[in-house]
């Protein structure tokens, strides 16, 4: 579904965000991206999204080069993917419900869709008690699940996870992990970064290693090696 074919970014300056990379991931994969800061991740995801485009190579999701894309099939293209971010992003003054339904109202849902979704995916993310709570009566953990909820509720084929434990705690990471697994296992692709050495060997997934831009290691049921 997703192949990075020889992608480099190069910034002003010379800097190398992303050297020569070329990586495949197959539908319905879950697949942890890790390294140091400055590794590279962000960066990568970034292509992904069409968000940054490499100095030399291509990225391709199916068979569409993701950055030849004109802007109305860009925005199609960018609902395919779910994002979930470290720091939640919710709009505070919007309810659970409110925020989950703002996504599908931005992706043309329609009332009756939002009414019947909201509901089960909160369900899916053990937060049906809290569909009436705006995010400063919700725990970090909490926030985090609306968030994944978000990302999930248009029914994405893959989910971008970028380093989404980095603000909790072992009991509420435990839960954002089993929750991830569980899309993962529903279908979708996932795709985390994580500076969590506990998450990585805990899931006993496919792990890709980034060193200064580059592949280091790709080990299909691998430990945190840095």
């Amino acid at each position: 579904m997703i192949h990075f074919d020889r992608v480099s970014k190069i910034y002003n300056g010379g800097a190398a965000a992303l050297q020569d990379i070329s990586l495949s991931i197959k539908p319905n994969e879950f697949v942890s991206i890790v390294g140091h800061s400055g590794a590279g991740k962000t960066t990568l995801l970034k292509m992904l999204l069409a968000e940054d485009k490499p100095t030399k190579g291509s990225v391709f999701f199916e068979s569409t080069d993701v950055h030849s894309l004109e802007k109305h099939l860009l925005n199609q293209y960018r609902r395919r993917i779910g994002t979930v971010f470290q720091d939640f992003r919710l709009l505070p003054n919007k309810t659970t419900y409110e925020n989950i339904a703002f996504a599908m109202e931005a992706a043309g849902r329609l009332d009756d869709e939002i009414e019947s979704d909201v509901p089960h995916v909160l369900e899916l993310v053990d937060l049906s008690d809290k569909i009436w709570n705006f995010p400063d009566e919700l725990s970090g953990g909490e926030k985090q699940r609306v968030a994944i909820a978000r990302a999930i509720v248009n029914q994405p084929d893959v989910v971008i996870a970028d380093e989404p434990t980095g603000n909790l705690d072992p009991i509420n990471t435990f839960e954002v992990v089993q929750i991830l697994k569980k899309i993962n296992d529903l279908g979708t692709t996932v795709l985390l970064t994580t500076h969590n050495k506990g998450v990585i060997d805990s899931l006993g997934r496919r792990v890709i290693t980034l060193d200064n831009g580059k592949v280091v290691r790709d080990d299909k049921s691998g430990r945190y090696v840095l």
